[in-house]
């Protein structure tokens, strides 16, 4: 029951975009990983989590369309799930699913302890890196186990790329609010 409750706030365009944009961010990770790890291979600098702030902005720019709660972690499920039942990028296998599903949480869990949307610049800017830092976290977790010294090198490497990608992600919702789209309703002027 807390599953059809839960599904009944989302209007069928809310989930067209939650599925528009969960594609996006499995479209574009194909191209901008290696591109990303041609440039930081020879500076030692770890790309995934570099190439990171780019696809994972895609759940900032989706559930900052929406604006309703639970579209962040909506984008990463059906992302895990494209992922999990494709095949389309990495080696994770099932564990795809925790690496995929927690960076939409954490966005969530982020925007509402600031309240927010995801339709404001700050919003998007934090939640850009709490995703990006959240996938790379739990990706060295579970593959690759970094000593402490490199892991706050890649955290903050994430971060800085997160933060990037949130602003990013930021100018389209201003670009796409531009449009006037009949069903995307704006809480607040962006």
């Amino acid at each position: 029951m807390a599953i059809k409750n839960f599904f009944k706030k989302f209007s069928v365009f809310d989930l067209i975009i939650i599925a528009i944009f969960a594609a996006l961010g499995i479209a574009v990770k194909p191209v901008i990983v290696p591109l990303v790890h041609v440039i930081t291979g020879p500076l030692f600098i770890p790309g995934g989590a570099i190439a990171g702030g780019l696809y994972m902005m895609w759940i900032v720019v989706g559930a900052g369309l929406v604006g309703k709660r639970g579209a962040a972690t909506l984008i990463a499920i059906v992302q895990a799930i494209l992922v999990v039942a494709t095949g389309i990028f990495g080696t994770h296998g099932i564990m795809s699913l925790a690496t995929y599903i927690a960076p939409g949480i954490a966005v969530e869990l982020l925007w509402l302890a600031m309240r927010q949307q995801g339709d404001g610049i700050l919003a998007c800017f934090f939640g850009g890196i709490v995703a990006n830092m959240t996938g790379t976290l739990l990706t060295n977790y579970v593959f690759f186990r970094l000593p402490w010294i490199p892991l706050v090198l890649t955290l903050s490497g994430g971060a800085l790329s997160g933060g990037l990608g949130g602003l990013i992600a930021y100018s389209i919702i201003k670009g796409i609010k531009k449009l006037n789209i009949p069903g995307l309703k704006f809480k607040r002027k962006v």
